[in-house]
């Protein structure tokens, strides 16, 4: 084989002789694993498609889709007329990968006791909750934006949030919504809600599940019965470093991953641990969850909502703000759907090197992408300073209140044992099916067979709207379990349209809710989840409301058609 002069290039070897549905995949991992180590040096130029093609005796096209999407997860660069090169972004694993078995260190960089910095440093400057000003260049994230997104920002959407109107706390305060509880007398019954991030919990996988269940009840030892690891079962542990290395491309040491109750225990363990290391604030993307600062908040750290555009959040504003901590959904951003630039993950991970920081990334759905492969985690470039969180929320059910973090090395012993002392871990029956399911093959078939229906769900929306509702832009069609609609101002102001809308039994949710401040033009920004909606059932759901809207009456019709 042609070196081009790199003899890096014979660890993709392996890869191209891959069985052929596995090659492309497998020369993405050797390649993002050759960058992380050091093989694959910043500055490095690859050879041009065709010529590592021949190398390795693949098809171009494997090689220009490895090429394309690792530029887009910022392993690597491209300069048009000037080839591809490795970027600077990745980071080896700062001190190694501790052996498995070795008990978790201590430590860390980051300064404990008034949150000053080790050796030294300055603290960090305090902050006041309340919502950031948008910096020069910061869009209010309409219908231009690209991607998906899911309930709650990519956290469970909790019992009890707003309807759309009603009013809400101040941001970043953690005080629970106003207006919440039970329906006013008269208030018409809601037939069809388009709320976001909500899986069909029909599709649970009921007979794979119960086999699995059999499986481990019939050989797990009595002795596993007792208090478990509170980092979670190893072979839980060892399953889920598997299978979020394949699919996701971070790197995950069993030792170092913890599992949890969902990505809202994840957000809760790791505020603790920094709250206990002197910080007093974290920053979230704006718009965003509204359930971030309400998490933080029972933490004891403010929350400061930093502004994005349609490449990511701002570099101005966040190093402006003084936090060292930031929560982002870079692979698909809650609400606006967007996928983080190259370059704005590369500047946010370059921002916490430089301020000692830490990075919370919230990969709520990560594997829901339609057309193309998915964007792999942020967390992959630098496992020292991103603390990665998913769960199987979206996959299997919330119910199941089941999730991982991977932690950096500086912080897992305060995060392992913030776990042990808040919930002495999770149930271990419901781990060692997890593990199962996982090791067989099941939640592979799962997360094919709910790709399927979604995606079946989602061309539902966008014909119905293209029917129904002429002229209304969509976007974040690509992946995840919503899309952004903007329907024209012609169908009346926001307020008029919501309401004819609720009267019509049909609940929406404006963009505004998340945080994006209303353009002014008119439209009618929505967040449309459609995951949980059979096709006839969203099709009749969009049908009511442009009858509404349209006619200018309410419909009083008791049943969908």
């Amino acid at each position: 084989m042609k070196s081009h002069g790199q003899p890096a290039w014979e660890l993709l070897l392996p890869a191209a002789a891959a069985p052929a549905r596995r090659r492309g995949r497998a020369l993405q991992e050797a390649l993002r694993e050759a960058v992380r180590s050091g093989r694959l040096a910043a500055g490095t130029r690859l050879p041009s498609t065709r010529a590592l093609a021949a190398d390795l005796g693949v098809s171009r096209g494997l090689v220009t889709e490895a090429y394309e999407q690792l530029t887009a997860e910022g392993y690597l660069r491209s300069d048009r007329g000037a080839g591809t090169w490795v970027g600077d972004a990745a980071r080896s694993r700062l001190g190694g990968t501790r052996a498995r078995g070795a008990a978790p260190s201590g430590g860390g960089d980051l300064g404990r006791a008034g949150g000053a910095r080790a050796g030294g440093g300055p603290a960090a400057p305090t902050h006041h909750p309340g919502p950031a000003t948008p910096a020069r260049g910061a869009v209010p994230l309409g219908p231009e934006a690209v991607g998906h997104t899911r309930g709650a920002g990519g956290l469970d959407p909790v019992p009890g949030s707003p309807a759309p109107g009603a009013d809400t706390p101040p941001r970043g305060t953690g005080a629970p919504p106003r207006g919440t509880g039970a329906p006013a007398r008269g208030t018409p019954a809601v037939l069809v809600d388009f709320r976001p991030g909500t899986p069909d919990l029909s599709l649970f996988p009921r007979a794979a599940w119960s086999a699995a269940q059999r499986a481990v009840l019939a050989r797990l030892p009595h002795p596993a019965l007792g208090y478990p690891d509170p980092r979670g079962l190893p072979e839980l542990r060892e399953a889920l470093a598997d299978m979020l290395t394949r699919r996701r491309g971070v790197v995950a040491d069993p030792e170092r991953l913890v599992v949890c109750s969902g990505v809202a225990q994840a957000s809760s363990l790791l505020g603790f641990v920094l709250r206990a290391r002197g910080l007093d604030a974290v920053g979230v993307e704006d718009p965003g969850s509204p359930e971030h600062g309400r998490l933080f908040a029972s933490t004891g750290l403010d929350t400061l909502w930093l502004p994005l555009d349609e490449e990511g959040l701002l570099p101005e504003p966040l190093t402006a703000s003084g936090v060292r901590a930031v929560v982002v959904t870079p692979s698909h951003q809650f609400p606006s759907g967007i996928s983080w630039s190259a370059e704005r993950r590369a500047a946010l991970l370059d921002w916490a090197r430089a301020v000692d920081g830490y990075v919370l990334e919230d990969d709520y759905d990560g594997d829901f992408r339609y057309d193309r492969a998915p964007v792999g985690a942020l967390q992959g470039l630098d496992p020292e300073r991103v603390v990665y969180a998913g769960s199987v929320s979206k996959s299997l059910a919330p119910g199941l209140r089941l999730g991982w973090m991977l932690v950096p090395e500086a912080l897992l012993a305060e995060v392992v044992e913030r776990k042990r002392t808040m919930d002495l871990g999770n149930p271990v029956l419901d781990q060692a099916v997890l593990a199962e399911f996982v090791a067989r093959g099941a939640y592979d078939r799962q997360l094919r067979r709910c790709q399927r229906a979604y995606r079946e769900r989602r061309d539902a929306l966008l014909s119905a709207l293209a029917e129904h509702l002429p002229g209304t832009g969509v976007s974040g069609i690509a992946a995840g379990l919503h899309v952004i609609a903007r329907v024209p101002a012609r169908y009346g102001p926001p307020e008029r349209f919501l309401a004819r809308s609720a009267e019509a039994g049909v609940a929406l949710r404006p963009l505004e809710e998340y945080g994006t401040a209303r353009p002014g033009d008119g439209d009618v920004r929505l967040v449309l989840g459609y995951a949980h909606l059979a096709p006839s059932v969203v099709a009749s759901g969009i049908r009511r409301v442009a009858e509404a809207v349209g006619r200018g009456e309410v419909i009083q019709a008791p049943a969908l058609a």
